[in-house]
């Protein structure tokens, strides 16, 4: 009985069955978490949904950006993007119900006994887990009521920059969501740059990567992210683990035992 957690698959179903085979992943025992961004880019996105969805109780997801994406081109408040690769999500005879079941995965994931919490961005300097937890709950519960079409139309955006006090309606959601699914900068008064995607060593000045802020509420808690494939991996703060290892790039999908920490990739380079 294991428990593995898996970085962004972005419909990169191939490699996915390759590295769980790897490890001889048996869902009748065995536990798979998803770091987000389960679809897009990548070629096969309904099978990665088709199958993810076959485990039942054996996978743990959480949302990430493409995620939530792809629910607002879904719905019809936005168009798809330059890239996106959804059109087989969109003709799926199933649409309906993997829009449901995906509107039902929270943001961020807490087990306690495991001593691990997922999340596929990261978690602000400003907030602990409880407080994290809480604030992706405001988030969830819009998502599973009737007025989550008004809040996918209106997530999309840069603004507010950071978290405030006094924040209210769309824009206090937009930066939740923005904190959980596409942060990497954050200054320590949790002020976002958003557009840098690059290594940490183009980090912009005021700005460090949300995990190494000394500010940091959540130190302590052992923290399973992806979203940031710049970073291959490779983080140097105790007790974060990266898990985008750019598959849908042409790098490696990878995979960690959280009872043991290792590690397992495979490429996923064509050919």
């Amino acid at each position: 009985m294991a428990t593995y957690a898996v970085g962004d698959i972005q419909g990169c179903f191939e490699p996915l069955q390759r590295l769980l085979a790897e490890v001889n992943f048996n869902p009748a025992q065995d536990t798979l978490w998803v770091a987000g961004d389960l679809v897009n880019r990548g070629p096969d996105s309904l099978a990665v949904i088709r199958f993810l969805r076959s485990l039942g109780d054996a996978v743990v997801p959480v949302l990430g950006n493409h995620d939530l994406h792809f629910l607002a081109v879904a719905e019809g408040v936005k168009p798809p993007s330059k890239g996106d690769t959804l059109e087989d999500l969109l003709a799926a005879p199933e649409l309906a119900d993997i829009v449901q079941w995906l509107r039902g995965l929270p943001l961020i994931h807490q087990d306690k006994a495991l001593g691990y919490t997922m999340v596929h961005a990261g978690i602000p300097p400003q907030w602990g887990i409880k407080k994290a937890l809480k604030r992706a709950r405001e988030v969830e519960q819009v998502l599973q009521s009737g007025d989550y079409r008004r809040f996918l139309k209106a997530m999309y955006g840069n603004t507010p920059a950071g978290w405030r006090k006094g924040l209210r309606g769309m824009k206090r959601l937009r930066v939740i969501t923005n904190y959980f699914t596409r942060m990497r900068f954050c200054a320590p008064d949790g002020e976002l740059d958003i557009t840098n995607k690059s290594a940490p060593m183009g980090v912009n000045l005021g700005f460090a990567p949300w995990y190494a802020l000394e500010n940091r509420k959540s130190r302590g808690h052992r923290i399973i992210f992806g979203h940031w494939a710049a970073l291959e991996g490779a983080v140097s703060e105790p007790d974060i683990f990266a898990l985008d290892t750019g598959c849908v790039w042409g790098g490696c999908l990878t995979l960690l035992r959280l009872e043991d920490q290792a590690r397992f990739q495979v490429s996923c380079k064509a050919g």
